[in-house]
């Protein structure tokens, strides 16, 4: 027998969907940090904000807010935000209002 005789359709229940693991991300100290990199980019930087403990949805509304305020573009990848440019005081003043603990980490 094959490793392919997983169950995929039952005639009780209909569709069996198998449930996705969630990735887990390691727990932050509490500090938000906001680094500069442009390793990969082709010399264009980024800074990149690591260490906030939220999940997806409220990551993706904080990047679309830090994009609005920086007025560029940006992205989440991996549970860190990334907006384009060198945005490092304008992001840090913004977290700073909302109450987190923020450090400039790195370049």
């Amino acid at each position: 027998m094959s490793d392919n005789s997983r169950l995929v359709f039952s005639t009780e229940t209909g569709r069996i969907k198998e449930e996705k693991e969630k990735p887990s991300r390691p727990q932050g100290d509490g500090v938000v940090r906001i680094q500069r990199q442009t390793k990969g980019r082709k010399g264009k930087g980024v800074c990149i904000v690591t260490g906030l403990d939220m999940e997806d949805p409220q990551l993706k509304l904080l990047a679309a807010e830090l994009k609005k305020v920086c007025g560029c573009g940006g992205a989440v990848k991996d549970g860190n935000i990334e907006i384009q440019g060198d945005k490092r005081d304008v992001i840090k003043a913004t977290l700073e209002k909302k109450g987190h603990t923020v450090k400039l980490a790195g370049g």
